[in-house]
């Protein structure tokens, strides 16, 4: 099938007319290496996974630039780190832009070895699976809501038209319990394994370590580390909680959410999208679905994300909440395809304690209909992209 145009090529060719380095970071087979060879076609490629190519820039990393006078992409940078500094040396002998185009799918590594090598001489950029709105226009827009939510957006599923649940059990095998060992030892992968389950049946829920720690019977210390971890490899993230002091109790501890949900899927044992017509878990999904894509539509904007949620403890509390500095904007999320008139109690609570423009908040549910109620807007899920231009621009 042709390739599907991603929303961050722009940003990246453009850094590239700026920045000496720009490097591409992002979870394995988020379609790194697709887009950067689509980017930069005539540009010399090295793949640090190649072993024999490894090995050359181990041993001889001098040698190994002096293959790439005008620069080029080198693929998977995290092998061998200590290429950073060596490259350092180059672009400012050089100083031209759009010398070295990197890829990484550790962004520890990486953003540790910027700090020492690079800093103020890269562009760094993150590379996530497919949004919604980037498979707009193709034969997948019209797949419905539960079939996007058991698919996940992990390129190869849709580019290969692969069985979603049996890609991500080898995604697993292969890629991340592999990458982990880099980062902690997993002495009993059957028990990480569990954990992994865990965690999954607790998405878009508050992140109780203890919990988790009691369930598996591991230490506090051992849960921390994995979650770092996942987090490290861009399988899960933290939306954490907005702290401003409005003379309420607040819950101060981050909630859960995988950046895919067809990972979900899989490690829950879901095996089919029309299992999640009526499964317990499925309002969970839907939530953790709307919040990874609002990451994920910001991340390929070339911006961080400036997501958290709000709880106070007498249980007014909104999904998810965007700060820019200038402003604050609510969103809730509801799975019903049916708006009700209670769907908007946590907006209304939350944007008069807050003083916030009722006209900055709005609500993302599984219905068909855009619209507007009480100065609110209502987004349909396939609209998220819409949001995201209003709120991010």
């Amino acid at each position: 099938m042709p390739v599907i145009p991603r929303i961050l090529s722009e940003k990246i060719k453009s850094n590239a007319a700026s920045y000496p380095v720009v490097a591409i970071v992002g979870p394995r087979q988020s379609g790194k290496t697709t887009l950067v060879k689509e980017c930069f076609p005539q540009r010399l490629y090295m793949s640090l996974e190649d072993l024999d190519i490894r090995e050359f820039a181990e041993q001889d990393p001098r040698g190994f630039l002096n293959q790439m006078p005008d620069g080029g992409i080198i693929d998977e940078i995290q092998r061998v780190p200590h290429l950073l500094s060596y490259i350092q040396t180059i672009v400012d002998q050089k100083q031209k832009p759009g010398m070295f185009i990197l890829t990484s799918s550790n962004q520890f590594v990486l953003v540790k070895k910027v700090s020492q090598s690079l800093a103020g001489r890269i562009s760094l950029l993150r590379l996530m699976p497919f949004t919604i709105s980037e498979l707009t226009g193709t034969s997948f827009e019209n797949l419905d809501l539960e079939e996007f939510i058991h698919r996940g957006m992990y390129p190869r599923i849709y580019d290969q038209n692969l069985n979603p649940t049996e890609w991500y059990l080898n995604y697993i095998d292969t890629y991340l319990e592999r990458d982990l060992k880099d980062f902690v030892q997993v002495m009993d992968l059957s028990l990480f394994r569990r954990f992994l389950t865990i965690i999954a049946s607790n998405c878009a829920r508050i992140c109780n370590r203890s919990s988790i720690s009691n369930a598996l019977g591991i230490s506090h210390n051992t849960v921390q580390a994995w979650l770092s971890a996942l987090e490290m490899s861009y399988i899960t993230f933290m939306l954490q909680p907005y702290h401003r002091n409005y003379k309420k109790r607040v819950v101060k501890t981050p909630k859960l959410y995988f950046y895919d949900t067809g990972l979900v899927c899989a490690l829950l044992r879901i095996r089919q999208a029309r299992h999640l017509k009526d499964h317990i878990i499925t309002g969970q999904l839907f939530e953790n679905m709307v919040v990874s894509e609002l990451h994920k539509e910001s991340m390929h904007r070339g911006m961080v994300p400036d997501f958290y949620f709000w709880k106070d403890h007498t249980g007014h509390e909104v999904d998810c909440l965007y700060d820019d500095g200038r402003y604050l904007f609510p969103i809730e999320i509801k799975l019903s395809q049916t708006i009700h008139n209670d769907f908007f109690r946590g907006l209304k609570y939350f944007t008069a304690l807050s003083g916030n423009d009722p006209s900055r908040a709005a609500i993302i549910y599984g219905g068909a209909q855009t619209q507007k109620r009480f100065d609110m807007s209502v987004f349909r899920w396939r609209d998220i992209s819409l949001l995201t231009g209003d709120i991010l621009t």
